[in-house]
């Protein structure tokens, strides 16, 4: 068995309101920590809607907050995430932002968990115009290429 060493970093979590829950992982090897509701707030079948989740967090530089689904509450509720990109200079409210992609209205209950969130390194890309770009076996070939 392979035993890993890691070097946490520190992510400094400001906590807007009292009952605010810090994020945490469910699993010692998780890559993404939950993000939970600060209130109770019902979301209508088709709403979209910005959950609060009571805190703040002050990401790295170099780093960027990536907001995804819990997939329990993508595969069984239609609870999808959306707007996920939380850039490190940013320094307010957590937001969670999702859509009820279900015919039912989803109450998320204070403290229940809304989302989850990987901190990733980011790349800054230079951009260059080409007037040709590489070939390769895909080529220009678009959606439903590959199959059903």
């Amino acid at each position: 068995m392979l035993e890993y060493w890691y070097k946490n970093m520190i992510l400094k979590i400001k906590k807007l309101h009292k009952d605010a829950k810090m994020p945490s992982y469910a699993h010692h090897d998780d890559a993404g920590f939950d993000l939970c509701a600060i209130e109770n707030t019902t979301v209508k079948a088709g709403e979209r809607f910005a959950v609060p989740t009571g805190i703040a967090m002050e990401i790295p530089e170099g780093f960027v907050g990536l907001v995804w689904d819990k997939s329990g509450l993508a595969m069984k509720h239609g609870i999808k995430t959306i707007a996920g990109v939380v850039d490190s200079t940013y320094r307010g409210e957590m937001l969670v932002c999702i859509i009820n992609l279900s015919d039912k209205d989803y109450t998320f209950e204070k403290g229940h968990k809304v989302a989850q969130m990987i901190i990733q390194r980011k790349e800054k890309m230079e951009f260059v115009e080409a007037d040709e770009l590489s070939g390769t076996l895909r080529g220009a070939d678009g959606f439903g290429s590959t199959g059903k």
